[in-house]
C-alpha cells in the first residue's frame, strides 16, 4: 500500500475482538494469569502480564510505527528523549558513538551529560560532510547518530551514503526522523538505517496534546536489545497517550500536505523581507544540499528557520506575532515560533551554539494549519 493508505489501514485500525474502528484504550496495569495455573491451561501463558512489559493499546501503536517505517519491531516511550535515551541504553561503558553536531538540544544534553557520566564516549561532526563521519569512526565506535534535516538549521545528511559508512564499519546507524516522519522520509526502508527514532509529540501526535517517543528497529536482534531497555528501564508510553498518538497518525498525510505548502510560502516570503538575513528550508531553490534531500525524501517538510539582521528584530518578532505561538516544540496544528537559544538549545554552551550558527537572531518556525495568507500578513507586521 502507498503510505497515505497505510497511515489509515495499519496495525492499529480495528479491534479484533469487537471490530471497533478505534483501538480500545486498555487502561490496565496488570492482567489475569489464572489460566496458566489450571490443569487444562497448563503451559499456556497470556501475552500480557504487566503494563510495563506490554499493553494492547501500546502494542497497536508499536506495530503501526514499525509498519510505517518498514522495520521489524516498534517501541513506544513516554517522550521523545526517553526514546533517544533508551536506544542509547543498548550501548555500554567505553563504547563510542559519532553524532551530528547540529542536532536537537535535548539529544545533545543527554549524550554530553548523563551518558558521558556513565562512560559513553561521543564525537560530534558535521554530518553533511561524509569524510568527517569516516574520520570520526574509532575501534570502539558502536553507532552513528544522525538527524536530517537537522534541528534547528536544517542541514542535510546523505542518509544512503552515511548508513553505508556505518554498515561497512560494522556499527549501528540511528536516525532521528522527527522532522520528516515516515510520510516524507523512511530511513530504514529506503536508506538501510538500523534504528529510527521519533519524538511523536511532534508531527505524529500532531495536536500539541501528547508527550510520546517511538523507536523502530530494522532487525529482530536489534529490536530485542531495545525491548530489554524498554522493559527494564520502564519509560513506557501509557495506553491513553498511545491512543492519542494512533489517532494523530491517521491524519498525518492531510496535515503535513497543507503544512508543507504553508511552510514553502512562508520561506519564500521571508526571503523577500528586508529584515531577514537568511532562510533555511529544503524546499527553497539554492538551499544547500537540496539535491541530496530531494533524493531521499518525499517533500521539504513543515519546519523552517530564519535569521533576522539583529537580535532586537528577532525578539520583536516573537513578541509581536499574533498567530504563531512563541513556544517550545513543533508539529502541531498551530504554527509555533521557537527561539532555539532560549528553548531547544539553551543547554548547549553559547560558544558551541555560535560556532554552529545557532545565534540570537535565529528563529525556528513550525507551520500549522492556519490560512497561509493570514500567517504571511502577521509575520510581515511582526518583522516590522
Amino acid at each position: 500500500m502507498n503510505i497515505g493508505t497505510l497511515l489509515i489501514h495499519n496495525a492499529g485500525t480495528a479491534d479484533a475482538a469487537t471490530g471497533a474502528l478505534s483501538v480500545p484504550v486498555f487502561q490496565a496495569s496488570t492482567f489475569d494469569q489464572s489460566v496458566s495455573f489450571r490443569d487444562e491451561g497448563a503451559g499456556v501463558e497470556r501475552e500480557f502480564d504487566y503494563a510495563r512489559s506490554g499493553n494492547p493499546t501500546r502494542k497497536a501503536l508499536e506495530h503501526t510505527i514499525a509498519a510505517l517505517e518498514g522495520g521489524t519491531n516498534g517501541y513506544a516511550f513516554s517522550s521523545g528523549i526517553a526514546a533517544v535515551s533508551s536506544v542509547l541504553g543498548i550501548f555500554s561503558t567505553g563504547d563510542h558513538i559519532v553524532t551530528a553536531e547540529d542536532m536537537y538540544g535535548g539529544s545533545y544534553r543527554i549524550i554530553n551529560t548523563f551518558f558521558k557520566r556513565w562512560g559513553l564516549e561521543s564525537t560530534a561532526v558535521d554530518a553533511s560532510n561524509l569524510d568527517e563521519i569516516k574520520r570520526a569512526v574509532k575501534p570502539n565506535t558502536k553507532a552513528l547518530f544522525l538527524e536530517t534535516p537537522s534541528n534547528p538549521l536544517l542541514k542535510i545528511t546523505d542518509l544512503h551514503a552515511a548508513c553505508a559508512i556505518a554498515r561497512d564499519a560494522g556499527i549501528v546507524s540511528i536516525v532521528d526522523n522527527t522532522f520528516m516522519t515516515p510520510y516524507l522520509q523512511r530511513p530504514i526502508e529506503k536508506n538501510g538505517a538500523d534504528i529510527v527514532i521519533h519524538s511523536a509529540t511532534k508531527f505524529l501526535g500532531g495536536h500539541s496534546d501528547v508527550l510520546a517517543g517511538l523507536a523502530v528497529a530494522r532487525t529482530e536482534a536489534l529490536g530485542k536489545e531495545i525491548y530489554r531497555v524498554q522493559n527494564g528501564f520502564g519509560a513506557v508510553l501509557g495506553p491513553w497517550d498511545s491512543w492519542l498518538t494512533l489517532r494523530g497518525i491517521k491524519t498525518l498525510k492531510a496535515r503535513l500536505t497543507m503544512q508543507q505548502k504553508t511552510a514553502a510560502a512562508i520561506a519564500k516570503r521571508l526571503q523577500e523581507n528586508k529584515n531577514v538575513e537568511a532562510v533555511y528550508y529544503p524546499g527553497l531553490e539554492g538551499f544547500t544540499d537540496k539535491t541530496v534531500h530531494d533524493a531521499q525524501a518525499f517533500g521539504a517538510g513543515a519546519v523552517l528557520s530564519f535569521k533576522t539582521k539583529t537580535t532586537e528584530q528577532a525578539l520583536r518578532f516573537l513578541g509581536k506575532t499574533r498567530l504563531a505561538a512563541a513556544a517550545v516544540s513543533l508539529g502541531g496544528v498551530e504554527t509555533i515560533a521557537s527561539y532555539p537559544v532560549r528553548m531547544s538549545h539553551a543547554s548547549m554552551p553559547r560558544q558551541e551554539r555560535e560556532r554552529l550558527g545557532i545565534t540570537d537572531t535565529l528563529i525556528r518556525i513550525s507551520a500549522g494549519l492556519e490560512d497561509a495568507e493570514d500567517l504571511l500578513i502577521d509575520f510581515e507586521a511582526a518583522l516590522g
